[in-house]
This record gives C-alpha cells, structure tokens and sequence, in this order.
C-alpha cells in the first residue's frame, strides 16, 4: 500500500524543528531510540535519505525539505478534519505578544504552524519588552504573552510554562577582543529593559569597568550594532547573527546565568482550549495529565496559546525522566557560577526578571 505513516510525518516535523533526534523525542512523547525507529522507517517508505547527520544534530536533505512541506499539510488536514467531525470549530481573534529576545525564526514557524491549524483565526502579534508585556498581558490587553525570565531570579518562573531555555552569552563583532585596562563599549536596549539593567548592576558588581556606546531601540539594532564592531553585549545565545559571535576567552567579563522563555500564566475563566495548550507546553520530561475533552462546539480563541505541539496531551507516556534529568544537571553545571551570580546580582540591586 502506498502512502506515508502520519505519525511518522508527525515524528519528521518535529525532528526538524528540534534540530536532533534527541530534542525530537520529548515533543512527540517517544523515547530517542523509537524517534530513530520512526525515521527510519520513514526513509525506507521515501526510498531516499531524510536528514544529514552531523554531531551537531541533524538537518533535512533536498528529499527531506519537500516531504517536509507535505507533511506539514497533511498534518494540518488531519487535525482540520478531527476538529470537523467533533463539532470544534476554531475561529476568532488571538491576541499574542512576544518578548523581543525571542528569535524571529522560532516565532516565524509558531505562527506559521498556528496559521496552518487555525487558518479561520486572527492573529494579532505585539512585539515588546517583557517588563511591558506583563503589564500589558496583566491590564488585559492581551490573551497570551511569552516572556523571558532570568534563572533563579523570579518566583514567577515557577508558574509558566517553559517554552526553551538558553544561556545568557557575551556577544560581539567576529573576531571581536577586549582591549586590556579600557572600559567595556557596552551595547544594549533602554534602560528601562531589565536584561539592561541586570548587565549594569552585575558588571558595577564585579566593578568591570564600563561606558555605554550604544542603546539600541530593539533586539534587530542591538545586532547591526554589534556587527559593526561598536561594542559588546549581553544577549541570549540565539541572538547570535550574521557576523555577531560569542567573545573569544578570555574576556575578563563575568559569567553569566540562563534565561527562561515562558507563556505567562493562565488566568481565571481563560477556555478549556487555552488550559490544555498550556498543559501541552509543560518541560521536556515532565509527565503530563490527561486534558478533559472540550464541551463546547464553539471556541473562540481569544486566549488560546500557540497550539503548536506536534504530539497529543491525552494518553501519553511520559519519557524516560531519569535519562532527561541527567541531561540536564549536566547541561546545568556549566551554568551554575553565572546562575548564583544572577541571584546575588538581583537581590542586591532588587531588580525583576526580564
């Protein structure tokens, strides 16, 4: 029988977006040995290579790109068809802002999936910053906000639901080396951003010498400005860019913590569709409750998170947890000087997360 496994096209597209099998597995609730099987079998219906495969992870072929676009299709089809037949109809207006750290190429595919699955529903997107994006989400302006909050600062981090974590990293121009006994050309967003005011209290800390040479209005000016070899700043790893590198060590400037990117939490009266997108976008590794069916025939999405997981909340098996947080801890020992230092650093200046 000709014709392609959905689930296999599921497990495709989420290894692509994850960038390794590894990364795949938990946004399909599999293990990385049955995410390998999967593609495996994959390649053999397709009669040709999906993915190259690197140490870095993997990235699609030629073959790979096109029966990408496909499997996109077919997926949102499917989840269309689902929702026709239980009398779920998906329509209205999303209101979302987004925290300016968060990379364009992330948020281009989340509302591009968004729009595949949801083509009767009107986006409206904000990009702020995520001081101003809580207030904002908290006035009601909008029906769900991402944000990026510093590890181990905010008692807030523990209530959102954690789309990706990254380290926080000194940026500069390739090639880019401080000058010894000179002040640091330091680049940034206003003064009223917290990342900003977080970078100035910790290098005051650490009494690194600093001028500001640059404020830029938005994350896309900060980078030009570090192309130009104007300065150095403190970003989140993904805001490295097209001739932006992290510094090469040493560098004399202090270590750094990680960063949260988190939807904010639910509110009161918020649809049960909101509630179960947001249980489907708990961490990697964390076993996920069953979500209760929806009642109504009709939603309307003001509120309604991305939906963009690619494998299904009710049902599931968690994955092998004991593996993930090994993972983990290792991931984090790296961090753990920049992470007490961002503690000392916002307890002292008593400045919020960003």
């Amino acid at each position: 029988m000709q014709g392609f496994d959905l689930e296999q096209l599921r497990t495709l597209a989420a290894v692509v977006d994850a960038g390794s099998l590894t990364a795949a597995a938990p946004r399909v609730f599999l293990s990385q040995s049955s995410v390998s099987e999967q593609i495996r079998k994959l390649e053999e219906r397709a009669g040709q290579s999906l993915f190259t495969r690197s140490k870095a992870g993997v990235s699609p072929t030629e073959a790979g790109v096109r029966l990408l676009a496909y499997a996109r299709r077919i997926l949102a089809l499917s989840d269309e068809a689902f929702r026709d037949l239980h009398g779920e109809t998906l329509q209205g207006e999303l209101r979302l802002a987004v925290t300016d750290y968060f990379r364009p190429g992330d948020l281009t595919r989340l509302l591009g999936r968004l729009g595949e699955s949801y083509p009767q529903v009107r986006l409206h997107v904000s990009i702020l910053k995520s001081d101003a994006l809580r207030a904002a989400y908290a006035h009601g302006d909008f029906d769900v906000g991402l944000a990026m909050n510093i590890a181990g600062v905010s008692a807030a981090q523990a209530r959102g639901a954690v789309l990706r974590r990254e380290s926080l990293v000194w940026l500069g121009a390739e090639g880019m080396r401080l000058a010894r006994g000179e002040p640091v050309r330091l680049l940034a967003l206003p003064d009223t951003c917290s990342l900003h005011q977080f970078t100035v209290a910790l290098l005051r800390r650490r009494r690194v010498p600093y001028a500001l040479a640059h404020v830029a209005s938005g994350v896309a000016g900060l980078q030009s400005a570090l192309a130009a070899g104007l300065g150095v700043a403190c970003l989140n790893e993904s805001a490295i860019s097209d001739g932006v590198a992290r510094l090469a060590t040493p560098h004399g400037l202090p270590a750094l913590p990680r960063v949260a990117f988190q939807f904010l939490p639910g509110r009161k009266g918020e649809t049960e569709f909101v509630t179960r997108t947001r249980e489907m976008h708990r961490p990697p590794g964390t076993p996920l409750r069953e979500c209760p069916p929806l009642r109504s025939s009709f939603i309307s999405l003001r509120g309604a998170p991305d939906a963009l997981c690619t494998g299904h909340a009710a049902g599931v098996r968690p994955i092998n947890k004991c593996s993930e947080r090994s993972r983990r801890r290792g991931a984090l020992r790296s961090e753990i000087k920049g992470e007490a230092e961002g503690r000392r650093t916002f307890a002292e200046q008593g400045i919020p997360s960003a």
